[in-house]
């Protein structure tokens, strides 16, 4: 790959979708039903809704938005962790800028900073230890958020504050892990899939051995996708051709990026630092076993759930707010009955709407024409 245009060619991108055409054509399942597919990654239903690829595909297909933006699956109670910890005398608290909306149950860390707490936005955990070097006098608590994409520079950060004596630096953990959600998915009753677009950045550390289970027990295919628009449809066409043939593997369409074995060192550094936690409870998930991790014992002095009193309640969702059936594929963003009106990146009641790979926010930005349709629809009922 020289340039991204590469990935963005118009003529490509319409062979592809004809190729796709004539998989759907001589599939059974497609002339009762549409084909579901989830894109697992929020940067992939980012991509999809950027490039208008849901509207080039043809019917036979729908594709299901996953719960693979680590910001949106966080729940409300755990932002009130947050904030308690930043509102503590001493504390810098820093967190990724995506974070700082994320509504709480009394206020988000943009509001707890207006209101005087010392929340900085920082671009990585190693920006958050250099401000722990230059306050000794002050406690530096990094936000620790993301799926297996991030772990490896939080935990090489504890690291390093281990090695340098840093005594000042400690981690909010939130770190979630990706394979026990696809099987939470999976084993949901109210949602039938057809295949997967795997995460690609979650498998450039972890990755493609981890998702052999899709396939051989649950017998779905997954194909490890890329983000730019031929990454999408590629893949697409990659899972289409498995279900013509009756097969379920896990392939691998990222291959420029995505090593089949992993990242070995940054593997081997979540795992010394990181163990899992029995459970962990994700918004509008409820509690997945060992979807999460914590700091193991040995560095349990850059844990901020130890170091700080958190009051760590869970706290539901605003009943109006559909966060949770968007999460879980079973409404659109547009379906959502305060999307677009009561609910705006502006005004968000729910995260979805927060971060830029959310669902509802990409949806809110490049969604125009159904979006009006809704909002059509919905001035006609009203």
């Amino acid at each position: 790959m020289k340039f991204a245009d590469e990935f963005r060619d118009r003529d490509k991108a319409a062979a592809l979708v004809r190729e796709i055409e004539k998989l759907c054509d001589g599939i059974e399942t497609t002339r009762h039903r549409p084909l579901n597919i989830m894109e697992v990654c929020g940067g992939h239903t980012h991509s999809i809704f950027r490039y208008g690829l849901e509207g080039m595909l043809p019917p036979a297909i729908e594709l299901v938005h996953g719960p693979g933006c680590p910001v949106c699956v966080l729940p409300m109670g755990r932002v009130d962790d947050c904030v308690a910890i930043a509102e503590q005398p001493g504390v810098i608290f820093t967190t990724f800028g995506d974070a700082m909306r994320v509504p709480g149950s009394r206020k988000s860390l943009m509001q707890a900073k207006a209101d005087g707490a010392d929340v900085r936005m920082v671009y990585s955990p190693m920006d958050a230890l250099a401000l722990a070097r230059k306050n000794p006098g002050r406690e530096v608590v990094f936000f620790g958020l993301g799926f297996e994409t991030t772990m490896p520079s939080t935990a090489l950060t504890v690291l390093q504050a281990e090695a340098d004596g840093i005594e000042n630096f400690s981690v909010f953990c939130n770190h979630i892990t990706i394979v026990p959600t696809i099987k939470a998915i999976l084993d949901s009753p109210d949602l039938h899939l057809d295949g997967f677009l795997g995460p690609g950045h979650v498998s450039m550390v972890i990755g493609t051995a981890p998702y052999e289970f899709i396939a051989s027990f649950y017998r779905r295919p997954m194909v490890v996708a890329g983000f730019e628009p031929l990454d999408v449809l590629q893949s697409i066409w990659m899972i289409l051709k498995q279900i013509s043939e009756g097969r379920a593997e896990i392939e691998n369409q990222y291959t420029r990026i995505v090593p089949e074995a992993g990242n070995d060192p940054a593997l081997a550094a979540v795992a010394k630092v990181y163990e899992l936690r029995e459970f962990f409870e994700w918004r509008g998930l409820g509690s997945i076993d060992h979807s999460g991790v914590r700091v193991r014992d040995e560095y349990a002095r850059f844990d901020a759930e130890r170091k700080f009193s958190v009051p760590n309640i869970k706290i539901a969702d605003p009943k109006s707010c559909q966060c949770g059936e968007v999460l879980k594929g079973v409404l659109k963003p547009w379906q959502c009955k305060v999307f677009g009106t009561l609910c705006t990146p502006e005004t968000p009641l729910g995260a979805l709407m927060v971060s830029p790979e959310g669902a509802c926010a990409a949806y809110y930005q490049y969604g125009g024409v159904k979006r009006q349709a809704h909002n059509e629809a919905a001035t006609a009922v009203s």
